[in-house]
């Protein structure tokens, strides 16, 4: 999929939008463009892959915001540990669970 920067924008009239609101969802499939509705010229809405709005959305939310920002210094400081020894943890967790009682 490109970047979102390397993605087209392309503008639309508010009438065409109306009128091809089925294509114009297409053409925001993930990876394809963004698509600007304009009325009398001016730009009025963006319209986007649903999901990267919610990432959007989710990253516009303070607390959200602030568990990535904690999670960043973590791993800057040495407190993240590799996938599979996770991986593993969550494997003996769930192992432990599933144990017949007896």
């Amino acid at each position: 999929m490109p970047s979102p920067s390397k993605r087209r924008v392309q503008t639309v009239g508010i009438s065409e939008a109306r009128d091809k609101l089925g294509a114009l969802v297409e053409r925001v499939r993930p990876g394809k463009a963004y698509v600007i509705i304009e009325k009398a010229g001016v730009p009025r809405a963006g319209v986007m892959d649903i999901d990267e709005f919610e990432d959007y959305l989710e990253l516009r939310d303070v607390e959200i915001a602030r568990e990535i920002a904690a999670s960043a210094r973590e791993h800057r400081t040495g407190k993240g540990r590799p996938a599979r020894k996770l991986q593993a943890e969550l494997d003996a967790i769930a192992g432990g669970l599933h144990k017949p009682k007896g």
